[in-house]
């Protein structure tokens, strides 16, 4: 009998180093695969469809809302993020362990559904370094960045419902620390 795959949901502030993160741990756990969230943004320089993100229309994502079709999503920085719940599923069944880099509005979304999901929320050291870290970037605008930082502050705010936390203030560290919970 073939064992269902489990489903871990990396969340935190954006700038905190997810993304960094996750790669880590993509290439660091044999059974993980990540499951693409779809998007109403527009990419950034750099971005493909169906790698970063699916990126798809304000319309078809409604659609799927209305549809039933995320397992959950959220409206952040004016644009629509979510997961689609075929593809996590379909993984889980397969015995693939899922990994998905979520914002925490769907994280606790997710918990809802799937309580045996493992939630990992990564902190920046302060919100000072998470300003630097977001400036450093050089994808926000100044309005942008504010909006982004305010978010921090009630995201920061909700850790403690997650499983575990990772401060990341040092990279190697913090990838260490993923993989051991992964494992």
């Amino acid at each position: 009998m073939m064992k269902t795959g489990r489903l871990f949901v990396l969340s935190g502030p954006s700038g905190v180093g997810k993304g960094t993160l996750r790669e880590h741990a993509l290439n660091n756990a044999p059974n993980l695969t990540y499951s693409i969230s779809c998007t109403t943004r527009k990419p950034r320089e750099g971005e493909t469809d169906g790698v970063e993100y699916r990126f798809i229309s304000r319309e078809k994502f409604t659609e799927g809302i209305s549809r039933g079709l995320f397992l959950e999503y959220a409206h952040v920085h004016e644009d629509y993020y979510g997961t689609l719940r075929a593809d996590v599923e379909r993984e889980l069944e397969v015995g693939h362990d899922v990994l998905l880099e979520i914002d925490v509005q769907g994280a606790l979304q997710v918990r809802e559904k799937m309580p045996g999901a493992v939630l990992i929320f990564v902190a920046p050291p302060s919100v000072e370094a998470l300003e630097q870290r977001l400036r450093g970037r050089g994808t926000e605008a100044a309005g942008s960045l504010s909006v982004r930082l305010a978010n921090a502050e009630k995201e920061l705010a909700m850790k403690d419902e997650y499983d575990y936390v990772i401060v990341n203030d040092d990279l190697d560290t913090a990838c260490e620390e993923l993989r051991k919970i992964i494992l």
